[in-house]
């Protein structure tokens, strides 16, 4: 097994990636970025065109319901700091071979239904089967939308003295595919109870409905300032590149970051930390101190949790994290050891 798993360290990116991304041009307003979620490229009449890509996935021990609400939703999230839904889409399918084409078509038509219910559109792609392809990864898609420009909320926007809040929870995603991909082993050692909870927040994951009520779509909120959801690095790592991205330093405290009593359970089974885990269903958001108030209470009016959890500093403050009466800096992982806890459950035969 590969020592680095997930996303490519910073360090690389900046370093090799966003030296050399083609052509430069004047239109493409967002360029790729270290915690940056969209690109932005200039259209007449102060439109742009929004743009988003991840990964579509294929987890044979999740389903093919669940794998398709995740390669759907995965990037709807990603759309969703923009303030934005998403509109069109591109799907490119490299699917395992073994898979058959009656399983295929059930997936697919998932991926048209979660597709449809948020109203994007598929605009095309490719599809195809491949010789030793047995990734939990099937290919990668990419989202698109039209907004107006001023409009759209980005993860590089926050500003110092902002108010920085989680919706729903800490490594949502993490506790419920660990949970749904291990069923006996969760019943027989946390409980029939804590499975059937995991199953249920599944359906959580997605966080478009977070980010459209913090922003609002059709007057916008001002006093929304930055969005991030939360990936790989959990809510810490979410935190890290969003104030990174925009420049600045802040404060968390620890003791606030919402989570459940059965995630930190099923956490601590996996010998995770639910602070650095893929958190997929959460969002960041920096807003104006003095707004947060109205933020978190039009949140929790649609059922969504949602807590304050740390200040936006000048950048100079750096990035801390507070604990107890413990302030130090906030290390930012480059590797989510979530992948690496999932593949060594599987071959140590958890079931």
């Amino acid at each position: 097994m590969s020592e680095k798993l997930g996303k490519i360290a910073e360090a690389e990116l900046e370093g090799f990636i966003l030296k050399n991304f083609g052509q430069a041009r004047k239109e493409v307003s967002v360029k790729p970025g270290f915690g940056v979620d969209v690109s932005l490229v200039d259209l007449p009449n102060e439109l742009a065109l929004i743009a988003t890509s991840d990964p579509l996935s294929l987890i044979p021990s999740l389903g093919l319901e669940e794998s398709a609400w995740l390669s759907v939703h995965l990037m709807a999230n990603d759309m969703a700091t923009t303030g934005f839904p998403p509109q069109y889409a591109q799907m490119v399918l490299n699917l395992p071979a073994s898979l058959s084409r009656e399983d295929f078509k059930t997936y697919w038509n998932y991926i048209h239904q979660f597709s449809k219910d948020i109203g994007v559109a598929i605009t095309g792609g490719h599809t195809g089967f491949v010789e030793g392809q047995n990734s939990t990864i099937s290919g990668g898609g990419t989202f698109f939308s039209v907004a107006p420009k001023k409009e759209i909320v980005l993860s590089n926007g926050a500003e110092a003295n902002d108010v920085i809040l989680v919706t729903k929870t800490s490594a949502l995603s993490s506790s419920a595919l660990l949970t749904m991909s291990f069923p006996e082993t969760i019943k027989n050692r946390l409980g029939k109870q804590t499975y059937e909870a995991g199953c249920e927040m599944f359906k959580q994951t997605s966080s478009l409905k977070d980010g459209l009520i913090a922003a609002e779509t059709e007057h916008k909120f001002s006093e929304i300032h930055a969005m991030h959801d939360v990936t790989e690095g959990g809510v810490l790592g979410a935190i890290y590149e969003m104030v990174k991205a925009s420049g600045k330093g802040a404060l968390i405290y620890d003791e606030a970051l919402p989570i459940i009593s059965w995630q930190k359970e099923v956490c601590e089974l996996f010998k995770l930390d639910y602070r650095e885990i893929i958190g997929a269903g959460s969002m960041i958001i920096s807003c104006e101190k003095g707004k947060e108030q109205q933020v978190i209470s039009r949140i929790k009016a649609e059922n969504i949790a949602c807590a304050a959890v740390g200040e936006i500093k000048n950048e100079e403050a750096g990035i801390k994290i507070a604990k107890g009466d413990e302030i130090k800096d906030l290390e930012y992982k480059t590797e989510d050891p979530y992948w690496k806890a999932f593949f060594t459950a599987i071959k140590s035969g958890w079931k």
